[in-house]
């Protein structure tokens, strides 16, 4: 018999007895749910407005490295140290509003958050010397950190079960999309504007102001609504709430510890495939291969198109077929289509592998906000999720930077008019960092839990007594991750 991780890559039928079809869900949703799932997707993580603001003031900098580079007199491994450090503080951000958010709700800390994100995205673009953009760039890092775990606690846990696979690639899809919208406005706007790189940075932070003011008019969640009228009405006040939340936060990294390891190799993976098929793209296109930044722009385009699709139809598919199943599928299309990503020389060839790469390495992305919230600890949807992501993120800040330092130490011939010249050799360094990267994910998603179909909005708070100790996380915690429980999940599924 195949082992256990593998026969369970498939959720079992009773995960899905019950459930509504797909359409009836969506057309009993009401506009607040709605509102919910596309009022905050800033490049901080939190619904899909927020989250795609964020993504913007992001790509800003990778569309921009090389005029960067001319502004402030360095080289391109010299400039991808600020996207580094941004990557780098993004887990105090996580980690600071996300237990903001599990104690005193969804609604105010997300506000707070992209009207900071506001302020230092205009900064970027007010910066005049490198230290500076350095300088602003980390404390961005920070700000940043905290949206997505927010985000997806917020869309998520205040829709239906059946509605949350496909929920998640959408809401996860606001990255593309700010990605996306970054590459036009570098396309269009700032071609035709004397500020140049600049008109990016404040684009974006006009775009955050008006995530935080549709959030602001936005109700709180209703999970945590009722979970404060409970707590009201047994006399528990502002002081005993925070104590219970520390006691049971503690409690939650105790019992959870091996969760927690697990989740953050798993967005180590993540954000490695992402960072690295994405933050030196343009550079790639241009230096490597020698098209204009117009052509590396519109290849950039090509690919966050079907960054949407793929994370809509891969978050749609994993409601199915399971969350880790769909996760692999995605990954191993990335793998096969490595070659056609950096062997050919025409416009449209690269085109084309872009177009299968972004779709299988988004596709992925579009399971991760459902698989990391149903895996999580129920009480701590907003905090696990958010740390674990962005110390991912930490870990691969360096992306960009083992990329170009890779590219600048293997060279490669491009003829420019005929005449050989001696360029990076960003191509092969990009093949073999995605062709890595991909097997890890593939494994570290095969052995890892699942909890498809988990009604964790009907879990208690962080702030209530319990919160911590919840027995479906503690099940969940102790999935796949640990064969010793096997036989007791047999006998469960025998009787």
């Amino acid at each position: 018999m195949a082992p256990y991780f593998l026969r369970n890559l498939v959720p079992r039928r009773e995960q899905r007895q019950g459930g509504q079809p797909l359409l009836t869900v969506l057309r009993h949703l009401t506009w607040i749910q709605w509102a919910h799932c596309f009022a905050g997707q800033v490049p901080s993580r939190s619904l899909w407005l927020a989250w795609t603001c964020d993504a913007i003031d992001f790509f800003s900098v990778s569309l921009a490295v090389t005029p960067l580079a001319t502004q402030f007199g360095k080289s391109t491994a010299t400039i991808t140290t600020s996207i580094t450090l941004t990557l780098l503080f993004r887990s105090a951000g996580a980690a600071i509003f996300g237990i903001l958010s599990d104690r005193f709700g969804r609604k105010w800390p997300l506000v707070f958050n992209l009207i900071l994100c506001c302020i230092l995205e205009l900064g970027s673009g007010f910066v005049q010397t490198y230290k500076q953009f350095l300088a602003v760039r980390s404390l961005y890092g920070i700000v940043m950190g905290g949206v997505w775990g927010l985000a997806a606690s917020t869309a998520l846990e205040n829709l239906p079960v059946e509605a949350r696979g496909l929920a998640s690639g959408v809401v996860q899809q606001g990255y593309a999309v700010g990605y996306l919208l970054a590459a036009v406005i570098n396309l269009t706007l700032v071609a035709d504007t004397k500020q140049g790189w600049r008109t990016l940075f404040w684009t974006a932070a006009g775009l955050s102001l008006f995530a935080a003011a549709v959030r602001a008019v936005l109700p709180e969640s209703e999970v945590f609504l009722r979970a404060k009228a409970i707590e009201k009405a047994r006399g528990t006040n502002t002081s005993k709430k925070t104590k219970i939340f520390i006691r049971e936060t503690k409690e939650m990294l105790k019992r959870h510890w091996l969760l927690c390891i697990y989740a953050v190799l798993l967005m180590t993976g993540f954000n490695f495939l992402s960072h690295g098929s994405q933050d030196l793209y343009p550079t790639y296109m241009e230096k490597d291969k020698g098209f204009s930044t117009h052509d590396a722009t519109i290849a950039t385009i090509i690919g966050n198109c079907v960054s949407v699709l793929g994370g809509c139809i891969a978050g749609w598919l994993s409601q199915y077929i399971g969350r880790r199943l769909t996760i692999v599928l995605c990954v191993i299309l990335v793998a096969a289509f490595i070659p056609l990503w950096i062997l050919p020389s025409s416009f449209s060839a690269l085109s084309a592998g872009a177009f299968c790469i972004q779709f299988g390495v988004q596709g992925a992305w579009g399971v991760i906000p459902i698989q990391l919230a149903e895996m999580s600890p129920p009480a701590f949807r907003a905090f696990f999720p958010g740390v674990a992501y962005q110390l991912g993120n930490m870990v691969s800040s360096a992306s960009a930077q083992i990329e170009a330092t890779g590219g600048n130490n293997i060279k490669t011939i491009l003829y420019v008019d005929g005449q050989p010249t001696v360029v990076p050799n960003y191509a092969k360094v990009q093949g073999i960092f995605i062709g890595v990267v991909s097997a890890f994910v593939i494994i570290i998603t095969i052995i890892g839990p699942e909890n498809h179909g988990s009604h964790f909005e009907k879990h208690k708070t962080a702030f209530e007594e319990g919160g911590g100790r919840d027995e479906e996380a503690e099940e969940v915690a102790n999935s796949p991750v640990d064969s010793v429980h096997d036989e007791k999940r047999s006998i469960r599924e025998t009787a």
